[in-house]
């Protein structure tokens, strides 16, 4: 114990903290219109694209988290361009998509000479390393996230529920699906350096899906999301730092087990019932 408090004295984890509460809070928010708007393979394949970013990052000689942000962004206005554009089902553009991003930042990566310390953190995610920039960038996405969906959360909600409805009622459809898109690349981008590329669509989707296990009513499935998101990511942190582990496996397995605890709580509640 006291080693744990000695090691939140130092300034790398408590901007680690910080940055985990953050991103948990943005995971949680989005997230749980990921799983209801059944995205979470559109998220999955943004974050593995997010590889060609971090490769031309690492060839161009510049932090690859700054190809991070935009490349992700780009990727994912595109990719929901194309489904919009192609009478092929989204999940078939997607595995297209996410096929060729993939084949091409394995062929990158060939490229890349001598040290690949870089490219492996962003890969498996390293929250310890977050510096005052990357905080930064997630409280602005966050803001922006948490306005753009609680300012027009009736439209969402019947967005989330019918499209068809919602473009009779006149809601912007088509403005409501690629802000949030652009969100939601955004949010990847900055939760791959705490999480890593290969996780990154765990810590979107465990935390809704939990949440959706505990509750049915929108406003407290929403709370419970960002709640779950938010815990999970500290006790991730404290669990890395204590125990000298991974911090990006180490948060998604606590949301794992928790997903698994509320998960066989709900089957003997009913059982009972």
């Amino acid at each position: 114990m006291q080693d744990l408090v000695s090691l939140l004295q130092f300034p790398f984890m408590q901007r680690a903290i910080a940055g985990a509460i953050l991103m948990g809070i943005l995971g949680g928010l989005l997230g749980s219109f990921v799983t209801l708007r059944q995205l979470s393979f559109f998220s999955h394949a943004v974050g593995h694209a997010a590889l060609v970013g971090v490769v031309l990052g690492v060839l161009l000689q510049v932090n690859p988290t700054s190809m991070l942000l935009p490349f992700t962004l780009v990727f994912g206005v595109v990719v929901l361009y194309l489904i919009d554009q192609t009478d092929l089902g989204s999940d078939s553009v997607l595995s297209i998509v996410l096929s060729g991003a993939l084949a091409i930042g394995v062929i990158l990566t060939s490229l890349i000479q001598g040290y690949r310390g870089n490219l492996m953190g962003v890969l498996f995610g390293d929250i310890l390393a977050i510096d005052a920039i990357d905080l930064i960038l997630t409280f602005l996405i966050l803001v922006a996230s948490s306005i753009f969906l609680l300012s027009t959360l009736r439209k969402q909600i019947l967005l989330t529920l019918n499209q068809d409805v919602a473009k009779v009622q006149g809601v912007p459809v088509q403005l409501y699906r690629y802000a949030f898109v652009v969100l939601l690349s955004l949010a990847v981008a900055v939760a791959i350096k705490a999480v890593g590329i290969l996780l990154v669509n765990a810590f979107l989707v465990i935390p809704a899906a939990t949440s959706k296990l505990m509750s049915h009513h929108f406003g407290r499935f929403l709370f419970l999301s960002v709640l779950v998101g938010a815990a999970s990511s500290i006790v991730g942190i404290i669990l890395s730092g204590a125990f000298n582990l991974a911090s990006g496996p180490s948060i998604v397995l606590i949301q794992f087990l928790l997903f698994v605890a509320v998960f066989t709580w709900t089957k003997l509640r009913f059982q009972a019932a």
